[in-house]
């Protein structure tokens, strides 16, 4: 066969191939770049910068709206709300967020903590309670359960053991009612008037024998001599009484009858009104007086060192540590139900807010060509790649049927 021949037979698809192969790799090429346009002069070349490129912002509001319209739509975005915000992975958030703040708070060198806490509890003492009790005590029953209760389960029904009951006795006979105190109460009580009513009643009101004594006798002379001896004889007066009170045992008759002391002995209506007494009485005072001894009280506290106690005994708190879970899965399920009330309505607010379309606008706007480049070469290389082999199949194809044509020639 003459070269030429076989030339002319090959040439077409060939040169189809190449031109088939090479003119889709170009095509795809230029969809990117030139990267920038291209300046001869003043005039700017057709074709540059690459499609892409040339296009990029209105690429980019086209990306928005797809997406937006069709993947992040309102509704994917509530089940997607709902798949994040399962109860277990709501609790493991709170959970890891609650474990984190504790140690923060035992990282905290500066104290901050301590700091905030004392600030807290100082303004709770001193401004927020004393407001409260403002309100409340202008209340018809203010207090009134509650002191109700403090009377019939403390009040009513407390009753002094043996051993209070000794050791109160003791106290009264040590400190209250020495010898040295009723000597002193006697000379005090046996003044001249006081002789002389006593000796003049007992003259007046005796009978009998006792008439005859009190008439021929009497007693001021008697009473006379006793508060002489108690001025006189001090020490000894002193040593007649301790006997006398150890003689008459009165420690242990004290002792009794304060151990038989009790609410309950007392007739009911006694009792009533001695509670309803207690309660007026209470409830007075706190009205009047309750702001100022809660602001007193407030300003005279060490609250850093009672919020730097607090913080240390929280820190080393088993009872807290162990609770962290339960605390967690009950906010977990009371955020849960806050969410399927109004999962919708946030959704709806949240939107315009994080501004999704246009942070994806902005996002592929400040992309370089090139990087968007690599991005779609990346994603559809393989695609892009078939064109170009496509091309060049489909230019094969075309030259072949130029050479089968120049045969039936």
């Amino acid at each position: 066969m003459d070269w030429s021949i076989l030339a002319t037979l090959l040439i077409p698809p060939v040169a189809g191939t190449i031109i088939g192969y090479f003119t889709n790799d170009i095509a795809i090429k230029m969809l990117f770049r030139p990267y920038k346009p291209i300046y001869i002069g003043q005039r700017k070349l057709p074709f540059t910068p690459g499609l892409i490129p040339r296009n990029q912002e209105r690429l980019a509001k086209k990306v928005s709206d797809t997406i937006m319209g069709s993947l992040l739509t309102p509704e994917e975005l509530q089940n997607l709300a709902r798949r994040l915000l399962k109860t277990e992975r709501v609790k493991g958030a709170i959970q890891w967020l609650l474990h984190l703040a504790i140690d923060q708070i035992k990282s905290d060198t500066e104290q901050k903590t301590a700091k905030v806490l004392a600030d807290v509890l100082q303004d709770l003492f001193t401004e927020s309670l004393p407001r409260l009790l403002r309100v409340l005590a202008r209340r018809e029953d203010f207090l009134e359960e509650q002191i109700n209760q403090i009377f019939d389960r403390i009040l009513l029904e407390f009753q002094l053991s043996d051993t209070q009951a000794r050791q109160l006795s003791d106290w009264f006979l040590r400190v209250a009612l020495p010898p040295e105190s009723i000597r002193q109460a006697i000379v005090e009580f046996l003044t001249d008037r006081n002789i002389q009513v006593l000796d003049e009643s007992f003259r007046e009101k005796s009978s009998g024998t006792v008439w005859v004594v009190a008439n021929v006798f009497g007693l001021r002379n008697t009473l006379v001599r006793l508060r002489t001896f108690c001025l006189d004889e001090k020490n000894v007066a002193n040593a007649r009484l301790q006997e006398l009170i150890l003689s008459l045992e009165i420690r242990n008759r004290l002792r009794l009858w304060l151990q038989s002391l009790s609410l309950q002995n007392l007739p009911v209506s006694t009792v009533r009104q001695l509670r309803k007494t207690i309660r007026d009485t209470v409830r007075n005072y706190i009205k009047e007086r309750g702001t100022d001894l809660l602001e007193e009280l407030g300003e005279s506290i060490d609250w850093h060192r009672i919020a730097v106690l607090l913080i240390n005994r929280l820190q080393s708190s088993t009872t807290l540590t162990s609770s962290l879970g339960v605390i967690s899965e009950e906010l977990a399920l009371i955020l849960e139900r806050y969410l399927e009330k109004d999962l919708e309505d946030i959704v709806a607010k949240a939107i315009p807010i994080l501004s999704i379309d246009q942070v994806i606008i902005d996002r592929i706007k400040s992309t370089s060509p090139k990087e968007l480049e690599q991005a779609i070469q990346g994603i559809v290389k393989s695609e892009l790649q078939a064109i170009v082999n496509i091309g060049g199949v489909l230019g094969f194809v075309v030259g072949s049927f130029q050479t089968i044509i120049f045969l039936f020639r």
